[in-house]
């Protein structure tokens, strides 16, 4: 909005990792101006697109603007395409930076490429793109941290584990309130820690599930405020970055996460549950400081995060690059 403001010529583009995070930003910035979206924010994602003729900012999945690209690489009437929560380093972001750079030096010397993120080792890509690093602090509160007195037993049930940690969580901060964030690698845990949970909470908690296969009604319930009770919000990393919930004031981090990886001897990609790093621990925890002093409790000691890798790997470096291939194919790089 603050480009729109300033002027920028031509539509702006703005590409987010997730569909729920692209139909957000464009509701959320919809809402600031009065609108709904289609109006002067829309959004395209995969088997949804709101804009119209006034449409002045697109919100698309990264996808959307790989097909975009190939259909015409000049991209008519986009002044700017805005690259956000690039630190997640997915397959087809890089892709589509690389395309959009190519396009700049060959089509198009007026499109204007801005890449965000708030944990993005910086300066590789600003080199690669010849762009300066412009940095703003934001506004934050302090978060408090808690960890584990003794690391967890290598067969215990983190699932199980992280519901006792939540229980903690929600006594000790029971005066305080504010919605918990819990953040678990996949749909499974999730059903497990709410299992684990069922019975064991006050009656004013509601355990609402987050996760990208969920349907997009029960989406909505996880990220609104509720009217009376504490909300208990069961997420992967889709709520780590692109989504705020607005009420958050404790994150109890269960410090995994899923990642797919090209295994050569099937000769198919998986999808393996790994430690996070401490970028993507940074990141979760500031959701807690959002809108007032929070708390994260992890699951793991302080001195386990010591060994954290800093930032999780580029899906390049470990995925199946047969479709990469394709599209540089269609691209007509060799």
């Amino acid at each position: 909005l603050a480009l729109l403001d300033a002027g920028i010529t031509g539509r702006i583009l703005m590409l987010e990792p997730r569909r729920l995070a692209a139909r957000a930003a464009a509701e959320r910035m919809a809402d600031q101006l009065g609108e709904r979206p289609g109006q002067t924010v829309g959004y395209r994602i995969r088997g949804t697109t709101k804009v119209s003729g006034t449409t002045r900012i697109e919100v698309v999945t990264e996808g959307i603007l790989t097909r975009m690209l190939q259909n015409d690489p000049e991209l008519p009437g986009v002044g700017i395409v805005i690259f956000d929560e690039f630190h997640e380093r997915s397959l087809q972001a890089d892709l589509g930076l690389a395309l959009c750079l190519e396009v700049t030096e060959t089509l198009r010397d007026d499109l204007q490429l801005l890449v965000m993120s708030a944990t993005l080792d910086a300066e590789p890509v600003a080199a690669l793109m010849g762009a300066p690093v412009v940095t703003s602090q934001g506004r934050s509160f302090p978060v408090t941290e808690h960890w584990l007195d003794a690391a967890l037993p290598p067969r215990s049930r983190r699932p199980q584990a992280l519901a006792d940690l939540i229980r903690r969580a929600e006594s000790e901060t029971r005066a305080t309130g504010g919605a918990i964030l819990a953040f678990l690698p996949g749909e499974g845990e999730i059903r497990q820690c709410a299992a684990a949970l069922a019975g064991r909470l006050p009656g004013d908690c509601q355990v609402r599930p987050l996760y990208g296969a969920l349907p997009f009604a029960d989406q909505q319930a996880a990220l609104a405020p509720l009217t009376s009770g504490r909300k208990i919000v069961l997420a992967t990393s889709i709520a780590e970055t692109s989504l705020t919930i607005p009420d958050v004031r404790v994150v109890v981090d269960g410090g995994q996460a899923r990642r797919s990886r090209f295994d050569p001897g099937a000769g198919m990609a998986r999808l393996v549950t790994e430690r996070v790093t401490r970028a993507e621990a940074v990141q979760r925890a500031g959701r807690a400081g959002r809108v007032a002093e929070g708390v994260c409790y992890r699951l793991w000691t302080r001195g386990e995060h010591g060994s954290l890798a800093a930032f999780p790997p580029p899906e390049i470096a470990a995925a199946d690059l047969a479709g990469l291939a394709l599209d540089c194919a269609v691209w007509g790089t060799g």
